[in-house]
């Protein structure tokens, strides 16, 4: 008959038993294990280890949880990189990388003179080097009827 009442009672309340050995501070895991100094989140540690060399089936769900976060939680080595706001901060300096690169190259472009064969006069000098020497006749500078620039691209 006893059996019988602690099957029911498991069932009605949800739970099979209960861990004695459960700290307050499991309570609470999520809100005060990552804000503990080292020292105490190892004792905290040794403890659960202790609680989960039981039987598995005893342990309750709370004491299942405060493991679950201790070893799995958001904190120490598992804390997250990226922190809120960073993405902005990550935008800018991809950003301010960008511009800069662009800023240096154009100066690089702007520092350098052009080349001597891309003056008018030269271009002009090569179009008329293409028509004395007939460089292709079927279509480009020499042929019949042509009515395009030629070499020339400056202006």
């Amino acid at each position: 008959m006893s059996r019988n009442a602690a099957a029911l009672a498991a069932r009605v309340t949800g739970r099979r038993f209960q861990s004695s050995t459960a700290s307050t501070l499991l309570a609470q895991a999520e809100e005060s294990f990552g804000k503990l100094p080292e020292t105490a989140q190892r004792k905290e540690l040794a403890r659960l280890g202790e609680i989960m060399k039981a039987d598995w089936h005893k342990v309750s769900i709370e004491d299942k949880r405060a493991v679950f976060y201790a070893t799995y939680g958001p904190h120490s080595r598992r804390r997250p990189r990226m922190q809120p706001g960073d993405n902005w901060k990550v935008l800018g300096g991809v950003v301010a990388t960008v511009a800069v690169a662009f800023a240096i190259s154009t100066a690089m472009r702007s520092s350098i003179p052009k080349p001597r064969t891309m003056t008018k006069e030269w271009q002009e000098a090569s179009n008329k080097y293409a028509k004395e020497h007939n460089m292709n006749p079927i279509s480009g500078i020499s042929s019949e009827g042509y009515k395009g620039k030629g070499f020339v691209q400056s202006s």
